[in-house]
């Protein structure tokens, strides 16, 4: 496993940029907006390519506070196109969680991501309404490389079903946690 901190601001893609950091009961948030990009970044979803980066764009990151090493969990990022429509949900699953002296959030990646659409109705409530789980082929290199045992590859197969169906439901945690930020920021 590699340990990854959820931290964009090196991030060369966006040339001028902020990011706040608000801890809420369980959860770290991080909020990061691109005001201008070098290049927007499109990525495929299904049988479809989605925008998830421009000018004006922002990354909220609904992280646990942490289980420590070793407790396998997730996080979920929230892509928002600049007018704050959702255009991708994505969740990390990982091995262990935590937050940094920093105040970052960090976790033990697994490799395997489950990605959604959020699809916000005109009552301007959302739903999930496709999903699909990602980087398959990462999770069995990682395996061959025995940075992962089979049987955390067979679990975090178990957890991102999971996941995925929790997300097609509207029941998976991160996702309400994300809804109630969005609302009211705590800023």
């Amino acid at each position: 496993m590699k340990r990854k901190v959820f931290d964009l601001r090196p991030w060369s893609r966006a040339v001028r940029h902020s990011q706040s950091v608000v801890r809420v009961l369980g959860h770290v948030i991080v909020d990061f907006t691109a005001h201008e990009v070098a290049r927007p970044q499109d990525v495929p979803f299904g049988d479809q390519t989605v925008r998830i980066l421009d000018h004006g764009f922002r990354w909220v990151r609904v992280h646990p506070t942490g289980s420590g090493e070793g407790v396998p969990g997730s996080a979920l990022s929230a892509m928002l196109d600049g007018s704050g429509l959702p255009r991708q949900l994505y969740v990390d699953l990982h091995g262990g969680e935590g937050v940094g002296e920093n105040g970052l959030p960090w976790h033990d990646d697994l490799y395997l991501d489950v990605i959604g659409n959020w699809v916000v109705g005109e009552t301007g409530h959302g739903r999930v309404t496709e999903a699909h789980i990602i980087d398959g082929e990462d999770l069995q290199a990682a395996v061959a490389a025995e940075l992962v045992t089979e049987a955390q590859a067979e679990a975090t197969w178990t957890h991102a079903r999971q996941i995925r169906a929790e997300l097609l439901a509207g029941t998976y945690a991160p996702l309400m946690v994300l809804r109630r930020y969005l609302e009211d920021p705590y800023t």
